[in-house]
């Protein structure tokens, strides 16, 4: 902190004085001692009172003395600086603020001296003086002194410190960019403030940051941001912020746009369908600059809206969703078709095969007839081949005559069923009935054309 100087007066004013009671300041200027006089010209009405001066001598005076150190103050740049001086005893003497830095007196007592109309001094009881610094401005910070003018001097410094909001500089901070994909990307972002703005980067939707290395975050810090190897998934808005405690936060924001040639991807590129019905056709394709997207049959022909055909693009950001709808699918429309997106950067295209399904309808009358027919046929065939092989025993039990009695003198006879044959049959009834099932089942699967014999 400079040395600073008392002053005293060294000039008498000549008065003019015409009736009346006038106290003036004379010139200052700065003295090596540590002491300042003010000298005091009263003018009175009478031309020979101008030869009576008062010089106050303040050195026998009793010494005030300051009751607090003089705080610090720290304020925004544009709002208003207040120091206080708290003194007691002051008695005669005088209080009187300095600008340490340039060794300005800024005010004696209740006199503002400066010609800097932003500063102002109050006090109340004359023990506590403020001194008042509005709109402060970058300038205005450093050192200033309340003073006391005894013998020796008595003072005391504060320091004021303005603090200024970030702003961001249009200069060297990066515009909008456009890149290519597979490139490496440099942002920057320079901002201006006291204290010094912290940059931070993120991302405007909120996804995670990649620099093309081997982590991502949410956020980084640094003036600058690089990316090696861009890709498309790296598109997009990206949020300079720039923060110093001193509200308010100031951000950017800086579109990277990414450039690169369409791509298709075909999910399904064989869809079967019936006739009369509806069926829809899709395909995916990434391309920036956006893409021009059509579909085309493959002659070439490009389908466009209609009664027949309607064709939708689904766009979000360099992604196209891109369907064909076929209403009452007919023989001419099966065949190939194709999904072309092209932009400035080139041309590529996806093929679908729709191919004809066949619905699972009836036979024909006369094929129906026939049908029965043979099935039939089959039927007594497997039923003969089942009784050859279990034997007349298996598959009925045998009704014999049975010489008794008569009813009622009635020339019915009475039948009864006899048990079956203690003889071994070749397989059982139960066998004989699963086998006669399955026969006619296989052979009517047959028929069908459903297996192969």
């Amino acid at each position: 902190m400079p040395a600073v100087q008392s002053f005293q007066t060294t000039k008498s004013v000549q008065s003019t004085c015409s009736g009346r009671f006038d106290a003036s300041l004379t010139t200052m200027a700065l003295r090596p001692r540590g002491l300042f006089v003010v000298n005091l010209v009263l003018c009175f009405s009478d031309i020979s009172s101008l030869r009576t001066r008062a010089a106050v001598d303040l050195i026998g005076a009793e010494n005030p003395n300051f009751t607090a150190p003089l705080a610090n103050v720290t304020v925004a740049v544009g709002r208003e600086a207040v120091f206080e001086c708290k003194v007691d005893n002051l008695s005669v003497f005088k209080v009187a603020w300095l600008r340490v830095d340039t060794q300005t007196i800024l005010t004696i007592q209740s006199h503002v001296i400066t010609k800097n109309h932003r500063i102002a001094v109050t006090h109340t009881e004359h023990r506590n003086w403020y001194l008042h610094i509005r709109d402060v401005m970058s300038a205005d910070k450093g050192w200033y002194m309340c003073q006391i003018n005894t013998d020796p001097m008595k003072s005391q410094v504060g320091y004021l410190n303005v603090v200024v909001p970030p702003d961001i500089l249009d200069y060297p901070t990066s515009t909008d960019m456009v890149v290519s994909e597979g490139s490496n990307v440099s942002l920057q972002c320079a901002a201006t403030g006291s204290p010094q703005p912290l940059i931070t980067w993120r991302r405007e939707g909120g996804e995670l940051l990649s620099t093309g290395q081997d982590f991502d975050a949410p956020f980084l810090e640094g003036p600058v941001f690089n990316i090696s190897k861009v890709n498309r998934l790296q598109m997009g808005p990206y949020l300079c912020i720039a923060s110093n405690g001193v509200p308010p936060s100031v951000s950017k924001r800086i579109m990277l746009i990414v450039h690169f040639p369409p791509m298709i991807w075909v999910q399904n590129q064989l869809v079967g369908a019936e006739e009369d019905q509806q069926v829809t056709l899709e395909c995916h394709s990434e391309a920036f600059p956006k893409s021009i997207s059509f579909w085309t049959r493959d002659d070439g022909r490009i389908i466009s809206q209609g009664t027949k055909y309607e064709p939708i693009f689904v766009d979000n950001t360099y992604r196209v969703h891109m369907k064909l709808t076929i209403r009452n699918v007919g023989k001419a429309d099966f065949g190939i078709y194709k999904c072309v997106a092209k932009n400035s950067l080139g041309e590529t295209d996806g093929s679908i095969k729709l191919y004809e399904v066949s619905s699972p309808s009836t036979f024909r009358p006369s094929t129906r007839v026939s049908t029965s027919h043979s099935l039939a046929e089959t039927s007594k065939s497997v039923q003969k081949e089942v009784k050859e092989a279990s034997g007349p025993n298996d598959l009925s039990h045998e009704v014999r005559e049975n010489p008794g009695k008569k009813k009622n003198g009635s020339n019915t006879e009475k039948l009864e069923r006899l048990p079956p044959s203690n003889s071994f049959s070749p397989i059982s009834s139960a066998a004989a009935l699963d086998f006669y099932h399955s026969q006619i089942i296989h052979k009517l699967l047959l028929f069908a054309g459903i297996f192969v014999n």
